[in-house]
């Protein structure tokens, strides 16, 4: 089972969940947007994919600008800024057995599989 953190707006969001059904995935869809991963689930993703919480971040969004927020940003700042302002979380971003990935570029969901 995958875990899908999906914004339907998003045209790469779109094209990872279709990829993950293609292939025959069990997929949970969350939109994020609506249903905000609390602090405790934005960290537990962290450490699945093992990555800086900015490279979970979406640096070019206006609001990353307007809160002043830094790429040098602390990770436990930037988390706790997503988890207020889930807009600000990349997208897609797919979980499953303790492993997370972010779906840019779309393939690198397949690791998932």
């Amino acid at each position: 089972m995958i875990e899908y953190w999906h914004n339907p707006r998003c045209s790469k969001s779109r094209l990872g969940l279709a990829l993950l059904e293609e292939r025959g995935a069990e997929v949970t869809v969350r939109k994020y947007l609506e249903d905000a991963p609390s602090l405790e689930e934005l960290r537990a993703a962290q450490a699945a994919a093992g990555i800086p919480a900015i490279q979970m971040m979406r640096t070019g969004e206006k609001l990353f600008n307007e809160l002043e927020l830094s790429k040098s940003d602390a990770d436990e700042v930037l988390l706790a800024a997503m988890a207020v302002h889930p807009i600000l979380i990349e997208r897609p971003l797919a979980l499953s057995d303790g492993k997370a990935v972010i779906g840019r570029p779309t393939e690198a969901l397949l690791d998932l599989l």
